[in-house]
């Protein structure tokens, strides 16, 4: 993994997501390493010859920055992150994202956090704090032998569920993220997030090809035909409505 300590221009940015104000990256690149992850297209912009998954950037002033930042922002809410993983293993070093939510929570700004990592366990007594959080976990399948496949450096699918529990037993505000669906069952995914989150956010494949080659090498073609996300992602939907969760449907 190749780590370059840089310093950023700005790190609070206005995006036209729906729901978010603004989005937050601590970092570059991510160590996760996800085949299909549609932010390697940071790569034009960096410079970088390494594959995506082999290089960080660590935005060493983004706690100062964001201070700074915060004085004029007006108040909205905060998505961490948008292109990386705001607890990818870099943060247990930096903690980086820690200190952003420090002083994210001193002006009170809403935020919301999507991961995939047991790490922000570490942070609940920050998110405690908050008047309007919420933590998801992105959750792409049931089966932990695609998880490897498609996600070779990330965690795995129990401890990000594990994760989801203790957030939720902690009273904080949880969600997972079905997105992309990789190959998966609809039923034992719906019972592993069985009470451990209030909200679904369903997404299909939205670069395909980007892995078109490792579905066809692995003969898993019927999973990125159109049918596959629509009736998938229509019986993850039923099923979790069924419990009271609500979903939302990204494509």
């Amino acid at each position: 993994m190749k780590v370059r300590e840089i310093f950023a221009k700005a790190i609070l940015t206005k995006t036209a997501i729906s729901s978010f104000d603004y989005c937050l990256n601590p970092y570059v690149g991510c160590g996760h390493g996800c085949r299909y992850c549609y932010a390697s297209f940071m790569k034009r912009f960096t410079g970088h010859l390494e594959p995506w998954g082999e290089f960080v950037d660590v935005k060493v002033n983004a706690p100062h920055l964001l201070r700074k930042q915060l004085q004029r922002a007006r108040h909205g809410t905060v998505s961490l992150s948008t292109v990386t993983d705001p607890y990818q293993p870099l943060e247990k070093r930096y903690q980086l994202t820690r200190r952003c939510l420090e002083a994210l929570l001193e002006k009170q700004f809403p935020v919301s956090i999507l991961t995939r990592s047991v790490l922000c366990l570490r942070d609940v007594d920050l998110f405690r704090q908050f008047k309007n959080i919420e933590v998801g976990l992105s959750i792409t399948t049931h089966d932990e032998s695609v998880k490897k496949l498609f996600e070779p450096h990330s965690p795995p699918i129990r401890s990000r569920v594990e994760t989801l529990k203790k957030l939720h037993e902690g009273h904080i505000k949880t969600y997972a993220f079905i997105g992309p669906m990789l190959p998966l069952d609809p039923k034992p995914l719906v019972t592993m997030l069985d009470g451990l989150v209030g909200e679904v956010l369903i997404d299909k494949m939205n670069y395909s090809n980007k892995v078109k080659s490792l579905y066809r090498r692995m003969k898993l073609d019927q999973y990125l035909e159109e049918d596959y996300f629509h009736y998938t992602g229509m019986e993850l939907k039923e099923r979790f409505e069924e419990k009271g969760v609500a979903v939302t449907m990204c494509y």
